[in-house]
């Protein structure tokens, strides 16, 4: 249906009197501006569903913002309505869309028992309130964030209005019809998953990753004549590491300028983890591929989904988010392509068997044809040890290492395994499995953690419980201590009292973990618990494997380290599916697709992959390198 129709057809379902002064496009969704008051209440409720039954698209209705109440007055009315228990932290007001966001530790509070709070507000101030949760633990991110897209809010609405109108151009399928997707990174290897997506209406952008790992081969490959950035419709991203969007803002750098979508949680965590990439980049390289400039480019351009929510996001592509299981806010990406010619899920990254904080990936579908699959851990030695034993050995090493007065250190990755293993901690320290000792959480282990306070119906339904319910929340444990400066983190190694200290990076490559390693690695009563793969080369690779006399850097100079502490290495905290969940996740699979391509692994582990999956499924597999295309159909 095209811009015209559309509007043609909401027109037909208005009320006389209506007083629409606007009809706009908020990406896929369209808001009317009223100067009608009643049709913000119950009245308009009745409108919308009228037409949404009509046109099938979700539809909206605001004030004008010519009607709206001064600020002032509303940041009143909206402070006097909102109980002192639902922890009020700021109030922000989108006047261009008519749009008031109220930020609260407790979003139930300011909603109100059936929303009564949040009609009163409506109907009041006239302005729509939007209701978000505030980080129990303060986040610069968030903040910084929510600042950018209210800052340039009047731009947002003519971009987001720009997307609309393109979303609903005119277009017909023809019998010339064909999808296929060039592999520009990711395939037979793990790092910078880029895949370019296309159709004779529309390019899109399933990823934009870098390879850390790699000088030479660190960006995709963007030089091929298929992709052209001026066509480009718009960018997905799964999740929020490095090598699935590290130059997301390089795209912006060079002249892009249409939507990036994600969850909110991806959202935030990207943004702080790629300011952090310039950081470390520029001092060991100089000047980066792209700036915080670029990085606020793209959070002007961000479009944030929720699990389940459809949209638009071309005219003959439609996306679906769905819980990947990987790390907080991680999608599998289902798209619909063609209105309904072919269906295809893309995996990104994923788990599928439940951990602490997260669910199982998703594996029901209304339709499925083509699914392109990770293949980490897809070599038919890639088992991982039940999760159970693995967090019994954990704290086993805990109270053995207590026991004989000594520190434990835990490298971690900051995005997931760092979460996994505070709530680990927590529950044990709850049930008394471990003794009531200090566990000290540094580097940006502690602002990834704060961003999971925010978004916590991100997590599982067991977390949801403690927080929801049982007002348990683990990452607020009074024994939790955040460190950030070297000055803590020396007071933290000269203490004579026993602690836990978790820390990145997870391979020892840098950060705040390699201060502590230095320091406490010559003692026999402390431990260091690798609970992330390592990484040919990296030096927790060479403690790993046996080494114990490191070389390391001390204050300009050059140092050799005994390593007398214990090291244990713990596999089953692993984020990715290993093989045998990857077999049952096709096998769970509803409905069975009929082409399965492999990608982000290895060569020998995709390739093995691809030839199990065939003999086993019956179904045909494809094992493409970087560089090919594939027809899809």
């Amino acid at each position: 249906m095209e811009e015209k129709e559309i509007i043609s057809k909401i027109k037909e379902n208005l009320p006389s009197g209506a007083a629409i002064t606007d009809y706009c496009f908020e990406g896929a969704n369209i808001v009317l501006y009223t100067k009608n008051k009643k049709l913000i209440g119950e009245e308009g409720k009745e409108v919308v569903k009228k037409i949404v039954d009509t046109i099938k698209k979700r539809v909206e209705i605001r004030m004008d913002p010519s009607l709206l109440l001064d600020k002032e007055k509303a940041k009143e009315i909206i402070e006097q309505l909102i109980p002192e228990e639902a922890g009020l932290n700021d109030i922000w007001f989108d006047e261009k869309r008519s749009i008031v966001i109220i930020e609260a530790l407790k979003p139930g509070v300011v909603i109100g028992k059936e929303g009564e709070i949040v009609k009163q507000i409506r109907q009041k101030t006239l302005w729509i309130p939007q209701v978000k949760r505030a980080p129990p633990i303060k986040s610069p991110v968030i903040k910084g964030v929510r600042e950018t897209l209210f800052k340039y809010s009047e731009y947002r609405r003519k971009f987001l209005n720009q997307i609309g109108k393109k979303i609903y151009s005119n277009w017909e399928r023809d019998s010339k019809y064909w999808i296929r997707i060039s592999c520009l990174g990711g395939f037979r290897e793990v790092g910078r998953s880029t895949i370019l997506l296309q159709t004779p209406e529309s390019n899109v952008l399933l990823d934009c990753g870098v390879n850390v790992a790699s000088g030479e081969n660190m960006s995709p490959y963007f030089n091929v004549p298929e992709f052209n950035l001026d066509e480009l419709d718009a960018v997905i991203v799964s999740h929020a590491h490095l090598d699935h969007c590290g130059l997301v803002p390089y795209l912006y750098k060079c002249g892009y300028r249409g939507p990036v979508y994600f969850t909110e949680p991806t959202r935030d965590i990207i943004t702080l983890i790629l300011l952090d990439f310039i950081e470390v980049s520029e001092k060991n390289i100089g000047k980066f591929l792209f700036s915080s400039k670029d990085i606020r480019e793209m959070i002007k351009h961000s479009i944030t989904l929720n699990y389940g929510e459809v949209t638009d996001i071309s005219p003959d592509v439609r996306l679906t988010f769905l819980n990947a299981g990987h790390t907080i806010g991680s999608s599998l990406c289902h798209l619909n392509v063609g209105n309904g010619y072919h269906n295809l899920l893309y995996t990104g990254d994923f788990k599928f068997a439940r951990s602490r904080l997260l669910e199982a990936a998703d594996f029901e579908f209304q339709r499925l044809e083509t699914l392109i699959i990770e293949s980490t851990y897809g070599g038919r030695n890639d088992i991982q040890p039940p999760r159970s034993e693995c967090e019994k050995f954990l704290i086993k090493i805990v109270n053995d290492t207590v026991s004989r007065g000594g520190k434990v250190i835990i490298p971690v990755l900051a995005i997931g395994r760092g979460q996994d293993i505070m709530v680990v901690l927590e529950e044990a320290m709850r049930k008394k499995l471990i003794g009531d000792i200090p566990i000290y959480v540094d580097g940006m282990v502690a602002d990834i953690t704060a961003l999971h306070t925010a978004y916590p119906e991100f997590l599982s339904r067991t977390m949801r419980k403690l927080i929801f319910e049982l007002d348990i929340n683990p990452f607020l444990h009074e024994r939790f201590y955040r460190v950030g400066s070297s000055e803590e983190r020396r007071k933290v190694v000269e203490s004579n009292e026993p602690c836990v200290i978790i820390t990145t990076s997870g391979m020892m490559t840098g950060g705040p973990v390699l201060e502590y390693f230095r320091e406490l690695a010559g003692d026999k009563r402390n431990s260091l618990v690798f609970v992330s793969y390592q990484a040919e080369g990296s030096l927790g690779r060479k403690i790993q494997s046996g080494e114990r006399e490191i070389k390391m850097e001390s204050n300009g100079k050059m140092v050799e380290v005994k390593v007398n502490l214990e090291v244990y290495s713990i596999e089953g905290f692993s984020g990715h599916s290993d093989r045998n969940q990857l077999i049952n996740y096709v096998q769970m699979l509803t409905p069975k697709p009929k082409k399965i391509i492999i990608n982000h692994g290895e060569s020998s582990k995709s390739l093995d992959l691809a030839s199990t999956l065939h003999k086993m499924f019956k179904v045909e597999t494809l094992c493409p390198r970087n560089l090919d295309a594939v027809r899809i159909k």
